[in-house]
């Protein structure tokens, strides 16, 4: 059963009516077409596909690679000491705008590599909170880009978790350590969630985990010492690990698809297009400080009927008719 509901489209205000630069009319020796830059603090074994939306955001608003844009693509790998020197690199290239993905560092490395090259950034968290904008209608910069505002979502991912297995007392909330993020949004995002959980009466031990190979190993020890039911985890801590198989509840449809048991958030894959069509505007002579920061409209949930029958959960009708995907 699949029912995937549309999502409202945002391009941050009206388009603007100046002709896209004819750099595929050019004849040799003319100028090169912009050269844009994409950062992400991930591996593109994994995620690819973000990639590739963001490319598509890109040619819905005319601007196709290879005919009238080129792209530079930096990836950290996981390294996120290693980024602001892709930034730099990328500045250094000559990039007239940078597209830095994935979370906070990306945006914060692309940032401060230069203070005139616009960014415009994929986040989960609050860029004011993070320093990359003076408000989200106005942000006053070179920065601005589309946020999911990750934080306000925990606490309805607790309680869908709890509709389905009602008698769990135990949820342990995975986090990922090295992202260089405020340590107040950190003790924010655990808070919430854990008010939650205790309306619920449930505990939530948060425990730190890596995505590396040695971690996933950790990773798997501590979870049996914490002998959790249940595990709610972001995106980061959860997209590399196949240990997680069975009980994992995230936010990303990919990862709910192959081994989840449910997900609960907006389209990653809008975000990406909406970046795209962000740094298209810019290319047409938009001003990144007068761009709104971009915020979700649309949530979905994903559920999978193989994980909770292996888990032997029994999923309401209700539910089930509420939700926008379905694997079975």
């Amino acid at each position: 059963m699949s029912n995937r509901r549309e999502f409202i489209t945002l391009v941050g205000g009206a388009t603007l009516a100046w002709p896209l630069p004819a750099y595929a009319q050019s004849p040799p020796g003319a100028t090169a077409p912009p050269l844009v830059g994409f950062l992400n603090s991930a591996s593109p074994d994994t995620y690819r596909f973000n990639a590739d939306s963001f490319r598509e955001g890109l040619e819905k608003a005319g601007f196709v690679e290879g005919r009238n844009i080129r792209i530079e693509e930096r990836w950290a790998n996981g390294d996120y000491q290693a980024l602001p020197a892709l930034a730099a690199d990328l500045v250094a290239k000559g990039v007239v705008v940078i597209a830095a993905t994935g979370d906070v560092a990306s945006a914060q490395a692309a940032q401060s590599a230069s203070r005139t090259v616009p960014v415009v950034f994929t986040i989960g968290g609050d860029p004011v909170r993070f320093g990359l904008t003076a408000s989200f209608n106005r942000p006053g910069g070179h920065v601005t880009g589309i946020s999911l505002l990750s934080n306000v979502l925990g606490a309805k991912r607790v309680e869908l978790l709890h509709q389905i297995a009602p008698k769990v007392s135990r949820i342990a909330l995975l986090m990922n350590p090295p992202i260089p993020i405020a340590p107040r949004s950190k003790r924010t995002h655990r808070q919430e969630q854990g008010r939650s959980a205790s309306k619920l009466l449930c505990s939530m031990p948060a425990m730190p985990v890596r995505s590396t190979l040695h971690s996933r190993s950790f990773c798997a020890q501590g979870l049996t010492a914490l002998s959790p039911r249940l595990i709610l985890s972001s995106w980061t801590a959860a997209s590399g690990s196949s240990r997680l198989r069975r009980n994992i509840s995230c936010r990303l449809y990919i990862t709910c698809a192959n081994c989840g048991l449910l997900s609960y958030g907006p389209s990653i894959s809008w975000m990406y297009r909406q970046a795209g069509a962000y740094v298209a505007q810019i290319l047409k002579g938009a001003n990144p400080a007068e761009m709104p920061v971009l915020q979700p409209t649309t949530f979905e949930l994903v559920l999978n009927l193989k994980t909770a029958k292996a888990l032997g959960l029994t999923v309401s009708q209700t539910l089930l008719a509420t939700a926008d995907e379905v694997i079975e």
